[in-house]
């Protein structure tokens, strides 16, 4: 796949036009992102700096990779989900001369070469979104951490990995959670996987929302995201929860809550988003009713039990690119989308763009916050300051055209005073 003057792998160079223009679409919806590669053009912030990358690989990440290497890094990328990435996308990166190596459709042993390729690279930084990076570099090429500047972290599952690595004492070099970034996982995961999510869904199978049954396995950010919009198109939403606040906030945003094994007799569709392991089993899908269908929104392809299912299946059929029919002993039919990976990016485009603009200043930010105070930040998994959450908010007001007040002088002191009250 690679030639002598590009070092590459992806599945079809032919493909780059299209993605070029995929990619000029996205940045039409990503000025906040663009405002911050405009300064990074002038000031060359990652001059000399070998960044890598284990991100999905779409048209919104091209324009965070263009954006670093704006600032004078360079970059090498992988795919953090073997079915997310965007061919398109993979081949306009590599023919502009970008290391990258990523295709839609890889086998396991496929997505850790290519994770492997991205290791080989040596990164000084790592920006990763489910910590498959990071524990390669950690089990497998510890000799390269003393190199390692930093790393940031995308997602919530990540953000999980890498703070039991640090309980561990295993986490040997300092990482930014991006998640916990307001304009992160109160945007990205509320609002862009309550979109996407759905939307991979509704492009796998074409089924109506309205009137059907739908069961929320989580209410996490994303699980409140997801039961909102399931309501916004005429669905009965049910939430199930491990969690007892959360389980209570589903209550009070007017949901039915009940345990997996109540909610799996009576479901017509079921989104996952726990970030956690077998929160469907085959016990809780023998329950379910025939035609269920299941889909994942978390990151990693273990939230539905797929392996045990295609143990007891009597057959499995792929009906549609994203839909495989399993037959079970009880004579019911199930449906799971896009093999329980993560379905809004294996059978649509993930979040949109402007969701994707504020998440992606963030690792942009986070990357120059790593080095600006490189060598005196705690080996840790660290949050990033709140000026710079701050900063990229009203990036995203300014390109929307959004004025806000600011507070008088009395008003700031008032509010920092104790003496002052009734």
């Amino acid at each position: 796949m690679a030639n002598t003057k590009l070092e590459y792998k992806v599945k079809d160079i032919s493909l780059a036009e299209q993605g070029r223009k995929n990619i000029a679409w996205a940045e039409t919806h990503m000025k906040a992102l663009l405002e911050v590669r405009k300064r990074f053009e002038k000031e060359k912030p990652f001059k000399g700096i070998r960044i890598g990358m284990a991100l999905h690989v779409t048209k919104e990440t091209a324009v965070l990779v263009k954006t670093l290497i704006a600032g004078g890094a360079d970059v090498a990328i992988c795919s953090c989900n073997p079915l997310s990435t965007q061919d398109d996308v993979a081949a306009a990166l590599a023919l502009d001369g970008i290391k990258v190596y990523a295709w839609k459709g890889e086998t396991t042993e496929e997505y850790y070469q290519n994770l492997r390729s991205v290791v080989a690279f040596k990164p000084q930084i790592t920006i990763d979104d489910g910590c498959d990076l990071v524990n390669e570099i950690h089990t497998k090429n510890p000799e390269l951490i003393k190199d390692i500047v930093g790393g940031c972290e995308e997602t919530t599952t990540g953000v999980i990995r890498l703070k039991a690595m640090r309980k561990e004492g295993a986490l040997k070099y300092p990482v930014i959670a991006v998640n916990d970034n307001k304009t992160k996982h109160l945007v990205d995961n509320y609002y862009g996987t309550g979109q996407s999510a759905l939307d991979g869904v509704i492009r796998a199978t074409n089924v109506l929302f309205a009137g059907k049954t739908v069961v929320v396995v989580g209410y996490g950010d994303c699980g409140k995201g997801v039961s909102l919009r399931a309501k916004g198109l005429g669905a009965n939403v049910i939430v199930t929860e491990a969690d007892a606040f959360r389980a209570l906030q589903a209550h009070l945003d007017g949901f039915r809550v009940m345990p997996i094994s109540e909610a799996s007799k009576i479901g017509d569709i079921f989104i996952t988003v726990t970030g956690g392991k077998h929160v469907i089993s085959s016990e809780h899908m023998n329950l379910m009713k025939d035609g269920a269908i299941l889909a994942n929104a978390g990151h990693f392809n273990v939230e539905i039990d797929v392996e045990s299912l295609k143990k007891t299946a009597r057959s499995v059929i792929r009906i549609r690119p994203f839909i495989d029919e399993y037959s079970l002993a009880n004579g019911r039919r199930i449906y799971i989308c896009a093999e329980g990976r993560l379905v809004n990016l294996a059978a649509a485009e993930g979040h949109p763009s402007e969701v994707m603009s504020m998440s992606f200043c963030g690792e942009a930010l986070a990357v120059e916050h790593l080095l600006k105070n490189r060598g005196r930040l705690p080996v840790d998994v660290i949050q990033l300051p709140a000026d710079i959450d701050d900063k990229i908010s009203r990036l995203q007001l300014k390109v929307s055209g959004i004025e806000i007040d600011s507070l008088t002088e009395e008003q700031r002191k008032y509010i920092s005073e104790w003496r002052e009250g009734t």
